[in-house]
């Protein structure tokens, strides 16, 4: 039995994300394939997620004890270094993800829990592991001229590296806001292929 996180970062309301319309079908379709499994759905915004503060980054950077799981900021590193799979759904805003995932990135990337400092240098945690990233972005951001200005799926591949996970997929609907689109074609044919990764997730 593996243990799913399902981290969803978009304050629209219930219904009203095309990324959590992909998603949605995604984790419907791995709960099918997988039914002992654990999912465990974290939704950023709900959460409350906020920034570091002073006092906060004591605790990241700090020693760990035995209260560290029951820890307001640290209980997030904890929970993500339990996981198995990972299921981020994000859109696209200005170039990259809400920030409100970015400030949860920096609840997770602690040392001792999913990194740690060797003489090498940092080593991820996190090796084994696998993530899908589910994202819908409102120009074509897959292929040149404007690939260069995608920072977010970019930056997840990158700082997930870090922490020990290189088996990364990415799951995108593009060009929902250029006029002339068929939109819920874009959508439906991404279900589709959202629907069809998760049977070997």
């Amino acid at each position: 039995m593996s243990k799913v996180l399902y981290i969803k970062a978009n304050a629209k309301p219930e219904g009203a994300s095309r990324t959590f319309k992909i998603s949605d079908n995604f984790v419907e379709q791995y709960r099918k394939q997988n039914p002992n499994d654990e999912i465990v759905t974290l939704d950023l915004y709900k959460e409350g997620i906020s920034f570091l503060k002073e006092e906060d980054i004591n605790s990241v950077f700090g020693p760990k004890t035995d209260d560290s799981r029951n820890h307001p900021i640290l209980k997030y590193a904890y929970q993500f270094a339990e996981a198995d799979k990972y299921i981020i759904a994000a859109p696209m805003w200005n170039l990259s993800f809400p920030a409100v995932l970015k400030a949860y990135i920096d609840y997770i990337c602690v040392t001792g829990i999913t990194f740690k400092y060797t003489e090498e240098g940092p080593v991820g945690l996190c090796q084994g592991k696998k993530v899908v990233h589910i994202v819908s972005r409102g120009g074509g951001y897959s292929e040149e001229p404007f690939a260069t200005y995608e920072m977010g799926d970019r930056y997840l591949r990158t700082i997930l590296g870090f922490l020990g996970i290189t088996d990364f997929t990415t799951i995108v609907a593009d060009n929902l806001d250029v006029i002339g689109q068929d939109i819920e074609a874009i959508v439906k044919n991404t279900i589709e292929k959202a629907v069809e990764k998760a049977k070997d997730f």
